[in-house]
Order: structure tokens, then sequence, then C-alpha cells
């Protein structure tokens, strides 16, 4: 029997009713195949075919609530966590247990052991009442009645400040310059003063002198009249009256009456009073309500100098101790501070001025051109002003006299040099920036400084070096010259000698200053009592750490005699740029200036175009 059905390829579809027999009948005739055709073997597939589908073995599964896994998935999984966690409580045990070989960091490098030093002589010079925090066992509380014990004086409250040198004087002249040192070196090296565990300690000491300085005169008003130059007297040995040069006293037992000297035409400390509050001001510009206190200071400071012309130091007895020779450079490195803390550009168009320049002496030279000092300023005005060039280039109008600045500051490097004979040199390689005379090491760190910062901006600018004459110098060659002259000061020199306490093995003993050559012994003496003191052969009993005396003469000659105050009498103004030279040269080099802190307050630049020029006529 068949069945015909349509076959969709073309034909008929034949079903036999024999194809439909059961499966029993098919298991049946397998048997009667040829059974040499089944003793082959066969692959996998054949044997399907033969065999038909075989049991499959069923999967177990573990249910987690959320998702369904193999339970072997699952079991591997666990397992391997727990393993990996035991090997990382191992690997933690033994990292705990073993013992550790830590490296320790390099040790400080000279400059910064030694910045360490010269930081402490501000603290032992501090007046007034002290900070807990002060470190200097031998000091204590002194002079809490300056302003009071001066009966003529309307400022009545003038405690505070720093004692100038080894008497008890503070001079507002010398002492301002000091701050603004201290603080440009801040400005430019804060990242090192930090690595060095030393920021806080030098903003503390520069504010401790601009709280001083906001005391000298009326700080809350826009215009004065009248500035404090001094507190306390000096004079000679051969004064009957006691006064804080001719008496040999601890600062603390002073009780003798110190006058307050009060000025109405002294345009160079005012300006320099307003350079110091000005620098400062972007020093603490986080602290924004003391910064513009003591913008608004420079500010009315920088008036009063503009306004009521003359030298502070004019009939006076200032210009035996500390005589300004002019006002001119106070007034462009004034001009320069206060454009930089405010961004006002009446600022720099005054610091810019050609007539001023030329009064301060930027054309015409002179023996002491380039030479950085409490008396002139030019020097750090030009470097300030030309990096102003090389970072911002303002262009029109300042371009010309910037770029005149920014060349004589090369000029004046150069005279720095070896291969020049500008200066000269002693045998022992310090540079003599005074000409041979006495106190000669706070002209040259204030050099070593210039020179270190200018290298720095060279650097930063990208600008491999400078030229003097038709010869180029890289910028390590300024740096060299800084390093030599530190390192002079720091011992290599004929003597083997420090010429600051405290620094290395052989340093002075015998240093020109009251408070440390008298013992705290719970003795008062009186104001000749101490004279036995201050003519003794003996060490001081007091070691002033960090005090940078005046130097060696220009035959590298040096005597550690306390008498003699051209040797070993210390000052703010030589320390403050020994440490502004010293953070400069630390860290190996490794830390750079910072280009923008000091721009803060400075509004964007865009060169002004000349204008056009004036129409042709036939």
């Amino acid at each position: 029997m068949s069945m015909y059905g349509r076959d969709p390829w073309g034909g008929p579809l034949e079903i036999n009713a024999a194809d439909s027999a059961t499966d029993d009948d098919r298991s049946r005739n397998l048997q009667d195949y040829d059974r040499a055709a089944l003793s082959r073997p066969l692959d996998e597939t054949q044997q399907s075919w033969l065999l038909g589908p075989g049991e499959q073995k069923k999967k177990k599964y573990v249910d987690l609530g959320c998702i369904i896994v193999s339970r072997k998935i699952f079991v591997w999984t666990v397992g391997t966590i727990l393993a990996a966690g035991l090997l990382a409580g191992f690997i933690t045990l033994i990292v705990k247990t073993v013992p550790r070989h830590r490296h320790r960091p390099p040790p400080p490098d000279n400059y910064t052991v030694a910045l360490h030093k010269a930081l402490m002589f501000f603290n032992a010079q501090r007046s007034g009442k002290l900070p807990k925090h002060n470190n200097v066992s031998w000091r204590g509380n002194s002079c809490l009645n300056d302003g009071k014990s001066d009966s003529g004086s309307i400022f009545k409250n003038l405690v505070g400040g720093y004692y100038d040198a080894g008497d008890a004087i503070k001079f507002n002249f010398p002492q301002s310059f000091a701050m603004t040192m201290l603080s440009w070196s801040v400005i430019e090296y804060s990242a090192k003063y930090e690595a060095a565990g030393e920021l806080n300690h030098v903003k503390d000491i520069i504010k401790w002198g601009t709280d001083y300085f906001l005391k000298t005169f009326n700080s809350t008003a826009d215009s004065i009249d009248q500035l404090v130059m001094q507190v306390g007297k000096g004079g000679t040995s051969d004064d009957s009256d006691p006064n804080d040069h001719n008496c040999w006293m601890r600062p603390e037992d002073i009780d003798y009456d110190r006058p307050v000297a009060i000025c109405s035409t002294c345009s160079d400390l005012a300006a320099e009073m307003a350079a110091a509050l000005a620098s400062a001001s972007i020093v603490f510009k986080d602290n924004k309500a003391y910064s513009q206190k003591l913008v608004h200071g420079a500010k009315t400071l920088f008036k009063f100098s503009r306004d009521q012309r003359g030298r502070y130091s004019t009939d006076n007895e200032a210009s035996i101790f500390y005589n300004s020779t002019g006002y001119w450079d106070e007034f462009v490195w004034g001009a320069s501070w206060l454009y930089y803390a405010t961004g006002n550009s009446s600022y720099l168009q005054l610091a810019t001025t050609p007539g001023i320049a030329k009064h301060a002496g930027a054309f015409w030279g002179g023996p002491y051109y380039g030479v950085l000092s409490w008396d002139n300023k030019l020097a750090g005005a030009q470097v300030l002003l030309s990096r102003l060039r090389l970072f911002l280039n303002p262009g029109y109008p300042y371009e010309e006299i910037l770029s005149t600045f920014h060349n004589q500051t090369g000029i004046f490097l150069c005279s720095f040099l070896p291969d020049f004979t500008t200066f000269n040199r002693t045998k022992g390689g310090m540079i003599q920036l005074n000409h041979g005379s006495p106190q000669p090491l706070q002209y040259v760190v204030n050099a070593a400084f210039l020179a270190t910062v200018f290298s720095d901006y060279l650097d930063a600018a990208d600008t491999p070096g400078w030229y003097c004459g038709p010869h180029f110098y890289q910028t390590s060659v300024l740096r060299k010259f800084a390093q030599t002259q530190i390192n002079y000061i720091l011992g290599k020199n004929p003597r083997k000698m420090s010429y600051v306490v405290g620094f290395g093995n052989l340093y002075p003993k015998r240093v020109h200053h009251r408070g440390a050559s008298i013992p705290k012994n719970k003795v008062k003496y009186n104001c000749k009592g101490g004279w036995k003191w201050r003519d003794s052969k003996k060490p001081n009993p007091n070691t002033i750490v960090g005090a940078m005396v005046a130097g060696p003469d220009r035959h590298d000659g040096f005597h550690d005699v306390r008498t003699n105050y051209n040797y070993t009498e210390p000052t703010l103004a030589g320390n403050a740029g020994l440490v502004a030279a010293l953070i400069a040269l630390s860290g190996e080099g490794t830390t750079k200036i910072d280009k923008n802190t000091i721009f803060s307050a400075v509004p964007p630049m865009f060169p002004t175009p000349p204008p056009p020029p004036a129409p042709w006529k036939p």
C-alpha cells in the first residue's frame, strides 16, 4: 500500500506503509544487517544515529535570591574569594612584622642649615613684649614704655619692632629695608621656605615689623604730615646723659628715657616704609583684611613722601648712623612695590618716569652702581622692573624705560663677575662692593641675592643667559658667583671662619651686642656697670645664633673683638640680605621662583600700540 502526496520539488511524494513500522519492528530488523559492517569503529555522530539520544546528567543550581547560578561556579567563586583573602592577610601580616628599612631624606644643604640660624637673629632683636615661641632663652620683654616716655610725642604706643644692631635703637630706615627684603624673598621663594619648615617663621618676623610700622604714623588716614623715624638715642660714649650708645645694658634693664624722633620732610624714609608695607601685603594676601590695611598704609606713606620732599637724615643724628644720600631711588623702589601690590598703573608710570630714574642715578653709573643697600635701592628696583618686562611685557609706553632697566641690570651683574674689574676682590675671593671700606658683608649678600633671583628670572623665562659686551654668559655663572660669595661667608675663606654665629665650628665669639654679652643672672647692671662686659676679652655668655657680623677687612683679616663694631657688629639689614641669598640658593636648584604671586593684583596687560606718526608734509 502506498500513498501519494505532492512533492514540493516537483514530483509525487510516495509514502510506503512499510515505512510506518513501529520502533520495535525496526529494532528487530537491525539484526538482519551485516554484522561485519557493525564491527567497524563508529564515530560519535554515527553512534548517536544508532543509539539515539543518551541520558544527560542533571545539573545542580544554587538560588541566591536575585540570581540563580551553577553550584559548581558558586563553589569555585567562593573558594577563590576565600583563598585571595587568606593570601592578602598573610601578605599583610608579613609586611607588618618584617622590619622595614626606611630611606632617610638627604640632609639639608649648608644654605638651608644657615637659613634656620639666620632667621633666629631676628628673634633675638625683637623689642616689646615677646611671644611665647620666641625661642631665645636670654631675651625677655623690653622697652614697654616706648612712646609713653617722650612727653613731646603724639605717638604714645611705639612698643615692638626690632633693635637695629648691637644697641637698642629702632632706626626705621634700615629696619623697613630689612622687612622689604624679607618680603621679596618670601614672594619669590615661598615654596622653598615651606620645604625648609620656615615659612610661618619668616612671616611672623615680617609681621612683627609691619605691626610696628603701622604704629609710627596715622595709618588709618589718607594723608599725614609727620612720621616716626627713630626710637632711642645714639650719641657717643662721652655723652653725660644715658643713651643707647654710651650705656651697655641688656634691653630688659633699660630705665632711661628713650626719645622719639619725628620727621615731616622725609621722602626717603616714607617711600621705603611704603615699600615694606606694600611688599608685605603680597606676602599676607590670603589675610585679606590685614593685606588691605598694609596697602592703605603704603599708599598714605607714599603720598606723604611725594608731597613733602626732603631727606630724613638732614640735620639730625640719623646722618651719623644711617645717612641717606637721596630719595629718588626710594621713589622708583616704592612705586614699583605699590604697583605690584595694587595693580594701579599710576605707580608704574611714576616708577618708569625717565626723569626720576635719572635723578636716582640710573644713567650715570658711579663707583657704587649696582650695589644694593639700605641707602640705595636702585639696583633692586631695576631687577624688579626687569621682572615685569620678562614675564608680562607691558609694551608701550613702558617698553623703552623697562628695556633700559633690563639692560642696566645686565650691565651691573656683569660687573660682579671675576672677568670684570669694576670691583676688586680680596685674595680669598670676597668681592669688595664698598671698595675696601669696613662692614662689607651686608653688600655682598644683597649682590648674591640679586644675582640668584635674576638668574632664576631668566631660567623661568626660558632665556639661557645674557650678554656682557660681545660675550655671552649662561645663567649658571650668576648662581656660581652667588655661591662663591656665600660660601666665603660660611667659612670658605683664608681664616676658615664662618661669619654667621653658630654655623660651623669656628665663628665669632665676641659679637658686639649688648644682650648677648651680658649674662642673664638676675643682676641688673646700670648704664656704666655693663662696661665691664663690653670690655671683657671673654666670649659672650649668650650665643646670638644666626647673626652675620660686619665681616673681614680688605685683606681677609678679622679681629674677634667686641669693642670693634666694624668687625663684630651684626645688623638687621645685613641679616635680611643674608636670609634672602640663602633661601634663593637653597634646595640645590630644585625649586624655582614663584612666577605669578607677585602679579596677583596686576590686571591683564595687552601691549598698547604706539601713536600713529605725524602726517607727512611735503
